[in-house]
């Protein structure tokens, strides 16, 4: 059975991707696995070491899984009572490495955490926690602005830059869209001047058609100045559940600061779903279900 992972700090902004994971689950036939990360008070040994307090980390694990099951049923009601649905708390002084651990555990389909703050400029709910996830899940990750309400994902756009990373991304992102019948919208937004030109384009399709097999999947090329403001637009007009991107590791240094840029905006526009590759990670995606 496949497992989303949820991570949250027990804040309302967090309440949103809760719901969330727990419909994604459910329409998935998944296993939702809710989590928070913590320390556990240490005391100062003798010879200057640190060492917990007796029996404090079974302690603080109790606590917390029972602050995760009241956190799940005032969120969810009765629906946490769930046997797809596991609390499971994860006791590390970062919050990265114990979210990872616990994916690691799971072999986890996917990491979901949340947005939170209604700023013109908005911030991820784990802040760097959630940067670093995304630089070494061993899953994708998906970020949920406080303010959605879970709805059967209909419509995807995978913002694409014409790369063979993308053709292997997309074909990852189709396991995904199948449960749903949602259609994949592949969009390259591109300066007339940056536009690499037929060959490439056709190319790109024909990697698609050869690789990526899955009946709704639409291509679209749209040319601007301001690639950002035309991708939020064209989240709008076609009202977009999903927007997917590709953090890239292998490509010059403008590209890749453009890129990042892109892909900030993209997490502080905060209106639609983010769901975020890593590149290097293709041969660690856990799209199968665990044994």
């Amino acid at each position: 059975m496949k497992t989303i992972l949820y991570a949250t700090d027990y804040s309302d902004n967090s309440v949103a991707a809760l719901k969330y994971a727990y419909g994604l689950s459910m329409q998935m036939d998944a296993r939702l696995v809710v989590t928070h990360a913590f320390g556990y008070p240490v005391i100062v040994g003798l010879e200057g070491l640190d060492e917990p307090f007796p029996h404090s980390e079974e302690a603080s694990m109790k606590s917390h899984r029972l602050r995760l099951e009241k956190f799940c049923k005032e969120h969810l009601g009765e629906k946490c009572t769930s046997p797809k649905l596991q609390c499971e708390p994860v006791t590390e002084k970062s919050a990265v490495t114990g979210i990872i651990s616990k994916a690691n555990d799971w072999h986890a389909y996917l990491i979901v955490v949340g947005v939170k703050g209604e700023s013109a400029v908005r911030e991820l709910l784990l802040g760097s926690t959630t940067k670093q996830l995304i630089d070494k899940a061993p899953c994708p990750v998906l970020a949920i602005p406080a303010d959605t309400e879970y709805t059967s994902i209909k419509t995807i756009v995978y913002a694409s830059d014409f790369e063979e990373e993308d053709v292997y991304a997309i074909r990852k992102l189709a396991e995904i869209a199948e449960p749903f019948n949602a259609e994949i919208r592949v969009v390259h937004i591109s300066t007339k001047k940056e536009y690499k030109g037929e060959m490439q384009l056709e190319w790109f399709k024909d990697e698609l058609e050869e690789k990526v097999t899955y009946d709704a999947l639409e291509f679209e090329l749209v040319f601007s100045e301001n690639i950002f403001e035309s991708l939020r637009t064209y989240l709008e007009d076609i009202e977009a559940d999903l927007v997917v991107m590709l953090e890239r590791e292998k490509v010059g240094v403008f590209r890749k600061l453009f890129h990042q840029d892109l892909v900030k905006k993209m997490e502080d526009y905060g209106k639609v779903p983010l769901l975020s590759f890593r590149e290097g990670n293709h041969q660690l995606f856990y799209f199968k279900a665990a044994l």
